[in-house]
């Protein structure tokens, strides 16, 4: 099942936290405009992204940034993976906000 929760009061940032909980679980297939940057930057587990043309593995830390207007779709490789999907309009307003995490992307261990 794919779960999913929209970033709010970013200004011009618009985005949304996707939660794949099975291997399996499928973000469809879409695009965005060409008047938008899209980046969708993995938090943990492992997707695979693709389109018509080619298909990518993709681990936590790991960003990806599409080309306008192409369609893709992502598919989890593992159970409990998230993305982080960001679309901003080129030309926007900067903004000054800073948000929090849902929870940390990295664990920190004191030794």
């Amino acid at each position: 099942m794919l779960l999913n929760k929209p970033l709010e009061n970013l200004g011009d940032i618009k985005g949304t936290i996707y939660d794949f909980e099975k291997v399996g679980d499928i973000l469809p297939k879409h695009n965005h405009t060409e008047d938008s940057v899209h980046i969708t930057i993995v938090a943990r587990g492992k997707i695979k992204a693709y389109s018509h043309d080619w298909e990518i593995e993709a681990t936590p830390g790991q960003i990806l940034d599409f080309r306008p207007n192409e369609p893709h779709e992502f598919m989890a490789l593992e159970d409990n993976t998230r993305i982080f999907n960001i679309i901003k309009k080129h030309g926007g307003t900067p903004n000054d906000y800073m948000v929090d995490a849902v929870e940390p992307v990295v664990e920190v261990t004191q030794f």
